[in-house]
């Protein structure tokens, strides 16, 4: 490899690694809960959301991590119906608006209004719209724009964050 190859590939890892901690930085802040007393309610210690979760789901809402994909039952989940948080019952989701987008999780294109916030995640390296149950905080997947028509986005949720309640 030629030396100058090699110091404009370094220049570029260097350059994707500040990008990366710039964003982690100047990322915005998630706006939840529009009333105090709904933020006091979610406001949990940490051991508390432990014993309310399991840990998958503790894992997934609170530690923004990421279940298998094609291991959810809701990914099957067809009925008429609404999509919950688990980790405090908020309506996200309705379930006219899932579709299969063969991804192995539970995908809608668009959430039920106020449902949810955004922020943007550098967790690897390249920048993602995350989304969190704008109520209780909890970590619920990522948006992208290859979804269906009409609003083109894909909500890409954890189904272990998520409750199905069926309407008649």
């Amino acid at each position: 490899m030629d030396k100058k190859v090699f110091l404009s590939s370094r220049r570029a890892i260097l350059f994707s690694l500040l990008l990366g901690i710039w964003g982690l930085i100047s990322a915005p802040k998630i706006v939840f809960a529009a009333s105090k007393a709904a933020d006091e309610e979610w406001d949990l210690p940490e051991e508390d959301w432990k014993k309310r979760l399991s840990l998958e789901a503790y894992s997934v809402l609170r530690k923004e991590g990421t279940e298998r994909p094609f291991t959810s039952p809701l990914n099957e989940e067809k009925r008429k119906g609404i999509f919950h948080c688990a980790g405090c019952n908020q309506a996200l989701f309705d379930s006219s608006k899932k579709f299969d987008s063969g991804t192995g999780w539970p995908s809608f294109w668009e959430p039920l209004p106020n449902a949810v916030s955004t922020k943007t995640d550098f967790k690897l390296i390249v920048p993602r719209t995350e989304y969190h149950c704008r109520q209780c905080g909890g970590h619920q997947g990522h948006v992208f724009s290859d979804g269906p028509r009409p609003t083109g986005k894909r909500y890409c949720n954890n189904g272990i964050a998520l409750v199905f309640r069926p309407v008649n």
